[in-house]
């Protein structure tokens, strides 16, 4: 029995070690440098994952000339790690090119071919005035598209301006766009350092729901590219409730909404983990004020509101903070605070949020 028992074991312990192994894994195995200045070296890193269950060794790395310099990881990577492989071109010729990093590892016996690509120039284009967000070698001028106070039955269109400056064509595209938004790239195709737009169409009679529907589409910088915070636009859009029946005397006993403020200034975050702050609702109209909807256009921000209804006359608190771990780099937007009531005066209330970092 006890030679069975150990005999089984040894078989366990080779098959485990048989199926032990590193991975090589690469966040992406192409880097497109752009445009890049003459005679001014840039340097591709490429991030490696060891997804295996053993260690990774890094053997050697050649590079397609001597026009290449490269760096990678010396010590084993373990399991589940990362490092960081960098080359630096020289920029030493004008024109298009593509070089190649090769990569020998104990993960396969055959080498892996990492690929850069960019056109090197006497004359950059400087996008960071008319189009300052950068995706990849892409440049937009707003990661916010924003279709506000739309009536079921409207069609607004919103232009987002984009900027090809990769070292390829490009063809625009966007991702995970929901139902009720339609997307057109005018030109289909951008050559490099050419520019065009997105053309969205918000077609309010397919929204989900009246009030503020607010979700996330993602900008493809390359075809079969995959969706994260890097290539992430903000959505944002408004269908505002339809009051146009109401009757002279039903618009004189319609309630309305009072706000103490329409701008709340936080302060300064600094080393504080939130901010906190209230504005006072009141309901000066002649009937009962009901709060449809109440959204933020910014993750960082956090609402309070314990009333879903407020009688003529009453008032509430709606308490705002604002949390430092979920506040972005930069704030490109004034944060906000959107409310959709029955109000029909003013459906749509706002407050704009100051916070300085």
């Amino acid at each position: 029995m006890r030679h069975t028992l150990l005999t089984l074991s040894i078989l366990i312990a080779v098959c485990l070690g048989v199926k032990a192994q590193p991975k090589l894994s690469f966040d992406n195995a192409k880097y497109d440098f752009g445009a890049i200045m003459w005679k001014q070296p840039a340097t591709a890193k490429f991030v490696i994952t060891n997804t295996g269950n053993k260690s990774l060794v890094i053997h050697n790395v050649e590079t397609s000339c001597g026009c290449v310099v490269s760096a990678w990881p010396k010590k084993p990577i373990r399991p589940h790690r990362t490092g960081v492989i960098e080359a630096t071109y020289d920029a030493r010729m004008l024109g298009h090119f593509h070089k190649f990093v090769r990569v020998y590892s104990n993960a396969t016996e055959r080498p892996v071919d990492l690929a850069m690509i960019g056109m090197v120039s006497s004359e950059i284009v400087d996008y960071s005035r008319n189009y300052p967000i950068q995706i990849g070698g892409i440049h937009l001028d707003t990661d916010h598209i924003e279709f506000a106070d739309a009536n079921r039955g409207d069609n607004p269109v919103f232009e987002l301006k984009v900027a090809n400056g990769s070292s390829k064509d490009y063809t625009p595209v966007l991702m995970h766009l929901p139902s009720y938004i339609e997307a057109e790239a005018v030109p289909e195709k951008l050559a490099p350092k050419e520019v065009g737009v997105i053309r969205l169409t918000f077609h309010s009679d397919k929204a989900p729901f009246l009030g503020i529907n607010r979700t996330s589409v993602y900008l493809s910088r390359y075809p079969g590219d995959t969706v994260g915070e890097d290539n992430q636009l903000d959505l944002l859009s408004v269908l505002l409730p339809d009051f146009s029946n109401l009757t002279a005397a039903q618009k004189a006993l319609a309630p309305s909404i009072r706000l103490s403020d329409t701008k709340l200034d936080l302060g300064k975050m600094g080393s504080k983990k939130t901010l906190k702050g209230t504005i006072t609702i009141t309901n000066v109209g002649r009937s009962e004020l009901r709060f449809q909807d109440l959204q933020v256009t910014n993750p960082a921000l956090n609402v309070s509101l314990k009333k879903q209804t407020l009688a003529p006359g009453k008032s509430t608190k709606l308490h705002i903070s604002v949390n430092a771990k979920y506040l972005r780099n930069h704030l490109e937007h004034t944060p906000r605070v959107m409310m959709i009531t029955n109000d029909p005066a003013h459906p749509k209330s706002e407050i704009k949020i100051k916070v300085q970092k």
